[in-house]
């Protein structure tokens, strides 16, 4: 009974107590209060901050608009033919120079090595396109001197320079197609037969020269298999009448094919003629 009496007493002190509070006590609770909502500020100027810091992006603005003449149409279908010309720029660098014939027959030298993936396909490539700019690098020049150069002067239109600039490049063609695979195309196109063959249009002269230069990389590849032909035969030959049947020929013909090929320079020899097989 006694401690209840107690607990009664000082739940009945309680509120006078807290109507007692110290003035200091109670201005210190607004202050705080008062400071508190001040936090958010920092992040509001840490942003304005890195905004006046940051660099501003420029911006796009992108639209398809009917062209107003006739010269924006034009300057729409230049761009366009740019960008086709781009694209097939790869497919003109085979057609049209003598990268084909290069590589054909590099490829035959390998195969006629035995020396399966050596030298590897980049470096094949590589010596082929190099190679072609040796061999095309008068004919380049002629193209800029006559059609780049004076374009760019502004003293030929565009259809003009292309036209000055394919003469070169149709001369070396001319001068690399056989005239059986030149009419068996315009025999195929039901074209009229020209005059000369400087006459023959150029999507006629383009296949017809890829044809010629498939068969003399054909027949320069047939002269490469001969010499080592004859090693695997002997080889071959060598290895029966020793009664070895289960070693393979190639193996043993192989290191004979590379002592040739590095006692006559054969990438000397390979690479000179390429370049004279050219007229």
């Amino acid at each position: 009974m006694r401690h209840l009496a107690l607990l009664a007493a000082l739940l009945a002190l309680a509120p006078l107590r807290a109507q007692q509070t110290p003035p200091a006590a109670a201005a210190a609770a607004p202050t705080a209060a008062a400071a508190a909502p001040a936090r958010p500020a920092a992040p509001a100027a840490a942003s304005g901050r890195a905004a006046s810091g940051s660099l501003p992006l420029p911006g796009v603005n992108l639209q398809l608009t009917q062209p107003r003449s006739n010269v924006e149409n034009y300057s729409a279908l230049q761009v366009m033919f740019l960008l086709t010309a781009i694209v097939l720029a790869p497919t003109m660098l085979l057609m049209l120079t003598c990268f084909t014939r290069i590589i054909v027959v590099l490829g035959f030298l390998r195969q006629a090595l035995g020396t399966q993936q050596v030298p590897p396909n980049q470096v094949l490539i590589g010596l082929a396109l190099f190679m072609t700019l040796f061999i095309m690098a008068p004919t380049w020049r002629q193209v800029q001197t006559t059609a780049i150069e004076p374009y760019v002067a502004n003293k030929l239109t565009t259809p003009q320079a292309l036209e000055v600039g394919l003469r070169p490049i149709r001369a070396f063609m001319l001068r690399n197609t056989r005239p059986n695979d030149l009419l068996l195309f315009i025999e195929m196109a039901r074209e009229a037969r020209p005059r000369t063959a400087e006459d023959c249009p150029t999507y006629v002269l383009i296949p017809a020269f890829c044809l010629s230069e498939l068969k003399t990389a054909f027949e320069i590849g047939f002269l490469i298999y001969l010499p080592f032909l004859v090693i695997d035969v002997v080889v071959a030959s060598t290895v029966m009448s020793m009664g070895m049947m289960m070693l393979p020929p190639v193996i043993i013909s192989l290191p004979f094919k590379l002592l040739l090929f590095v006692l006559v320079d054969g990438w000397h020899l390979i690479l000179r003629g390429l370049a004279q097989s050219f007229g």
